[in-house]
């Protein structure tokens, strides 16, 4: 797959009707094919849950997600029973959205597990706010309604529900048009009642565009967001402010590297930091090498060490509160060790915690000295589309 940029939005032709995409591109002003999503929250800036809707379809998450990746291997031995256990407790704290995938390993049966423990041992108002999430990421086939439905079907089998809360849509290779078509299936099935809401992941500006002029409503994009990676605060930011759709982040911590753990440690000198054991940790090391380099980065965690102790939290809260306060973000995700670790905590101080002028201005001081990863990687999940 090619590895140049995307064509900036602003340059796209424009169009009065929907096209596919291997005809002319629309821009952001022809997007007003679908009902504009609308996102409100339950309380002020400090709201734990947030409530994303398009046209018809609506659906409310807790603003800090628990992401499931971690259950795919590398990070440990994930026991069943210890893991379900895990998220009753995350769910208790009002931590009660999870988001995996098809391919996450065994997350989406976890999940099944956890939400028929849910039912048997819970109040009926804690099960009313559960969501499961999750992603399917199919190899470029032809994309036949009966495929879709089959793949739809084994995803809510494994997490024992009748309509899936969100299915998040990945497509890996966008010179193949037959993501058109898999969304237009997984509308179908949204329509019959097993999906609640459509949504995209790591989908860049211009498809998600052309998905949108194509009247296909889809709630919201996961993409790699970060004080690292700002990237979507770019073009994307711009065309979801102007649709409603609203973005899911992950990697805003960094698998952790966005934390005390890493600070003041020296990579270059074998046993002076923590070893980069984990997948998520030698992914983001990798972003980390993209923007600037470990100094830089250092620099960044010693300006959220000194917001961090003013305010008497972790700076993995300081990352995730800044990202949360970006436009169109709707909620961003931490990664969950299900039965090794725990940060629930941490994660319920994200949502009291207010970031003032000082903090924000420091914070975006050290940030902007890094190198402005749409230039070096492209636009949202260009990473995954270059050779």
């Amino acid at each position: 797959m090619a590895a140049s940029l995307h064509h900036a939005v602003s340059k796209l032709t424009l169009t009065t009707a929907a096209r596919p995409e291997s005809r002319r591109r629309p821009t952001f002003n022809s997007v007003r094919c679908c009902a504009p999503p609308t996102t409100t929250t339950t309380t002020g800036a400090g709201a734990q849950r947030i409530t994303v809707k398009n046209g018809n379809d609506s659906l409310d998450i807790c603003r800090v997600l628990n992401g499931m990746w971690q259950t795919s291997g590398g990070w440990g031995r994930i026991d069943r029973d210890a893991a379900a256990e895990a998220m009753l407790r995350y769910a208790d704290a009002g931590l009660s959205t999870f988001d995996m995938a098809d391919h996450y390993g065994p997350a989406e049966d976890l999940y099944g597990i956890f939400i028929n423990r849910i039912r048997r041992e819970r109040p009926p108002e804690v099960l009313e706010r559960v969501r499961g999430l999750t992603k399917w990421v199919p190899p470029p086939v032809k994309m036949t309604g009966s495929y879709v439905r089959q793949n739809i079907d084994i995803s809510r089998k494994r997490m024992d529900v009748p309509s899936l809360d969100m299915l998040q849509f990945h497509w890996w290779d966008y010179s193949n048009t037959g993501y058109l078509d898999a969304l237009k299936h997984l509308n179908d099935l949204k329509e019959e009642g097993k999906i609640k809401t459509v949504a995209l992941t790591n989908f860049d500006t211009e498809r998600l565009q052309i998905i949108l002029e194509n009247g296909i409503p889809v709630v919201s994009n996961q993409v790699q967001h970060s004080l690292v990676d700002m990237r979507p605060q770019q073009k994307m930011a711009e065309l979801c402010q102007l649709t409603g759709v609203k973005l899911i982040t992950y990697g805003t911590v960094m698998g952790g590297l966005l934390s005390e753990k890493f600070l003041d440690t020296n990579l270059s000198i074998p046993f002076a930091a923590p070893p980069l054991n984990t997948p998520s940790l030698q992914k983001y090391k990798r972003m980390v090498d993209a923007w600037g380099g470990w100094n830089l980065f250092q620099g960044l965690l010693r300006t959220l060490n000194k917001i961090a102790s003013k305010h008497g939290v972790s700076i993995p809260t300081v990352a995730v509160k800044y990202i949360l306060d970006q436009p169109a973000v709707a909620g961003s995700m931490i990664g969950v060790r299900l039965g090794l670790s725990e940060h629930i905590n941490d994660a319920n101080a994200v949502f009291s915690l207010v970031l003032d002028e000082e903090d924000m201005n420091s914070i975006q001081e050290v940030s902007k000295k890094g190198k402005d990863l749409l230039k070096v990687i492209g636009d949202c999940g260009d990473e995954y589309r270059r050779i």
